[in-house]
């Protein structure tokens, strides 16, 4: 078996000296393999891969994700990973306020994962009784502000062109999100003469009215914009098509920037509020995911890779 190390052998660092799957198998000379089916061999093996490398197995065709027993989603209806992962994370903060009596027992989570009124009020409150959040003193503050000066620039100007892939009920978003990604792609790419596609494609494909004039939104400033386009645009220095999708309340959009034109930089006296929120939110945010990879080491998690990636309940 190959291991991470390279290593071919039975055991090796990368494993922690376990013997490989075969060699247990084969230690009492077939016996314990007399009377198990293929499938029962097939299970034994992977579930001792599990162990032995904290690798989590993909999910089955039709397996319920779920929390210490309560499913996550309906079978056959499994959403996709990050909002799977919210999920969790929702339900792991539920149960736990119910084990504190902050919520009754009979609460359960709704359709699609959402949580009841009554449910949310009582995870703010759990966090809020849970939750050690430092202030940010006075040389944090300052050298966060000399070393991100670019957040704190007033009048930051961005002139614009999109491709819109509106979000509408009932559409198929996974195959909106190819379509956009396509077009992300073809945007990117110029032709051997330098043909600048990106009108075109605005023109063809974007739900925005700009695609009329090849997608054009023209100079903007982050207030005419949603907070979340805005946050992906603005106090970075990317210029070009940008290699990401963008996504908004009203759904993907293909992004060039055209020209930016820089802000004036504020007083740190000015910016000092703005300072201390920002890092103190990063706190929160660090705060939450460490309680959270607290609440699943003890609990019964099936169906979904929380290390995956980083807390969605804070996104």
């Amino acid at each position: 078996m190959q291991h991470g190390c390279g290593s071919g052998s039975g055991t090796c660092s990368c494993s922690g000296g376990v013997t490989s799957p075969g060699a247990v198998l084969a230690a009492d000379g077939g016996k314990s393999a007399v009377g198990r089916s293929d499938a029962a061999l097939d299970a034994m093996v992977a579930a001792f891969n599990a162990r032995a490398s904290g690798y989590v197995p993909a999910p089955t065709v039709g397996e319920v994700a779920s929390v210490n027993g309560i499913a996550l989603h309906a079978a056959g209806d499994r959403p996709d990973d990050d909002s799977l992962r919210q999920r969790a994370c929702g339900e792991l903060l539920r149960q736990e306020a119910i084990r504190q009596d902050l919520l009754d027992a009979g609460d359960v989570a709704g359709d699609a994962g959402a949580q009841s009124e009554a449910a949310t009020s009582a995870i703010e409150a759990l966090l809020d009784r849970t939750l050690v959040v430092p202030q940010p003193d006075e040389a944090t503050c300052r050298r966060y502000y000399e070393q991100n000066d670019n957040r704190f620039r007033a009048g930051e100007r961005v002139s614009l062109r999109h491709i819109l892939f509106a979000v509408t009920p009932g559409i198929d978003v996974a195959q909106l999100r190819r379509r956009a990604e396509a077009a992300l792609l073809d945007a990117r790419c110029r032709s051997d003469d330098g043909e600048d596609r990106f009108p075109s494609l605005a023109r063809e494909l974007s739900n925005c009215p700009s695609g009329a004039e090849g997608g054009v939104l023209g100079w903007l400033q982050a207030q005419d914009c949603a907070p979340e386009f805005a946050r992906e645009v603005f106090d970075q220095s990317e210029i070009g098509v940008l290699p990401r999708l963008v996504h908004s309340r009203f759904g993907l959009h293909v992004v060039e920037v055209l020209a930016r034109q820089p802000g004036t930089l504020l007083p740190y006296e000015s910016a000092r509020g703005a300072v201390a929120q920002m890092l103190q939110q990063q706190s929160y945010v660090t705060a939450v995911r460490q309680y959270l990879q607290l609440l699943a080491g003890s609990a019964d998690i099936r169906g979904v890779d929380l290390d995956a990636a980083d807390s969605p309940l804070v996104q």
